[in-house]
């Protein structure tokens, strides 16, 4: 298949849908220099597309993916398989991303498991997978290898570049590194420096994975490897990712197979509700703990899981560039920046504090907040309030 018809591809869809879609691999046969020095004769990367590019080439929106999501992020893949994509609420006919008016584009992100080269994918020179030996990524050289994939689908300009979490760190990255390339901005639930508490938990997740014996150094087969140490780490961050509220709204403190608060008045009565004095899975928000585990250790890799949480430790804009103001100094886009207050992870202060900068710095900028209870994970929630802002700030 052709860039056109990559392009112009349409798929069967409810109204409102994408429908089924497809994922292409863009290779990039030209060397590729990582900011750490090393190099790669070459790399690919998967990505999907939805929507149709106009005429004049001018409505391209790029999606920029968190830690754990991929190219995948609206339609579904097969009849057969009716999961959709990951922001599959936002993109589509009619949606707050609505491809009856842009072309997206989404790709897995380098350093990825999902097509795109990472850690997973085969060195050519050993013909054993990289592992460890994979050079040391940044959210810049995620940027970087994205540009390529933009020039090889024949854009000059992005009419917008959207994500949160570390999908906002590219966005920020995108406006600095091509601000003549992109015209919109909107970086959701993000930061411009990882946090101490951020790094921190970053990395009792990438001890889990190191720590399991099953990592041997990061050399594993496929389908195989430290498992119960990935489980872990995606367990501890899952929890970074919502709040006590929405914690407490879904679980409480329910046990498995119970259906009905408890009354007080025969909690004590053990024929009701006896006590369990074993290790085994009683309060359901540990079964939904270890199945968020189980389900990611099917579909990531433990050395990409250490990569990308390692690229997001060395995001900080202000070290690089010597301040805030200086670092936004070359961009040119309207930037829209969202956060959300019940975000601890990316708390609203740092999210607001990039919209402040933007401003001394001279740009146009904006800032929403919007009031939930449902933590980091807000952006990717069904919000229609949050719709609205998209809608209102693509519409400008």
């Amino acid at each position: 298949m052709n860039d056109a018809d990559v392009i112009e591809t349409s798929a069967r869809a409810e109204p409102g849908e994408v429908g089924l879609v497809e994922a292409h691999d863009f290779v990039s046969s030209e060397p590729f220099v990582f900011e750490s020095g090393q190099s790669l004769p070459g790399f690919t990367l998967r990505y999907e597309t939805y929507g149709h590019l106009n005429h004049a080439r001018d409505n391209a929106v790029l999606i920029c993916h968190a830690l754990s999501g991929d190219h995948h992020c609206a339609g579904i893949h097969a009849l057969t398989d009716r999961k959709p994509g990951w922001w599959n609420n936002l993109i589509g006919p009619g949606k707050a991303v609505d491809t009856n008016r842009f072309f997206v584009i989404c790709s897995n992100t380098l350093g990825g498991c999902q097509g795109s080269t990472g850690p997973s994918s085969i060195n050519p020179t050993t013909g054993e997978p990289f592992g460890i030996a994979f050079p040391f990524v940044t959210v810049r050289d995620m940027v970087r290898a994205q540009k390529r994939l933009m020039d090889h689908l024949g854009l000059s300009s992005l009419y917008c570049v959207i994500g949160g979490s570390m999908g906002g760190m590219q966005v920020l990255q995108w406006g600095i590194e091509y601000p003549e390339f992109v015209k919109r901005m909107l970086a959701m639930a993000t930061t411009a420096r990882e946090s101490a508490q951020g790094i921190g938990f970053n990395e009792v997740g990438r001890q889990a994975i190191m720590q399991d014996p099953l990592w041997n150094k990061g050399e594993y087969p496929k389908n195989g490897g430290p498992r119960v140490g990935l489980a872990i780490a995606r367990m501890m961050a899952h929890i970074t990712y919502v709040s006590d509220a929405s914690m407490s709204k879904k679980f409480g403190r329910r046990q498995v197979g119970q259906t009905t608060p408890v009354d007080p008045a025969k909690a004590t009565d053990p024929t009701k509700y006896p006590k369990s004095y074993t290790f085994d899975v009683q309060f359901e928000v540990e079964s939904y703990l270890r199945y968020q585990g189980e389900s990611f250790i099917n579909r990531f890799d433990a050395n990409s899981y250490l990569y990308i949480t390692r690229a997001i430790d060395h995001f900080d804009l202000t070290s690089a560039y010597g301040s805030l103001e200086q670092a936004f100094s070359p961009v040119q886009a309207t930037t829209l920046v969202v956060g959300f207050t019940s975000d601890w992870l990316f708390p609203p202060e740092q999210n607001r504090q990039i919209a402040l900068a933007l401003l001394r710095a001279g740009k146009r900028a904006s800032y929403a907040e919007l009031n939930t209870d449902l933590g980091h994970d807000s952006f990717l929630l069904e919000s229609e309030e949050l719709y609205g802002v998209i809608r209102g700030f693509l519409a400008t």
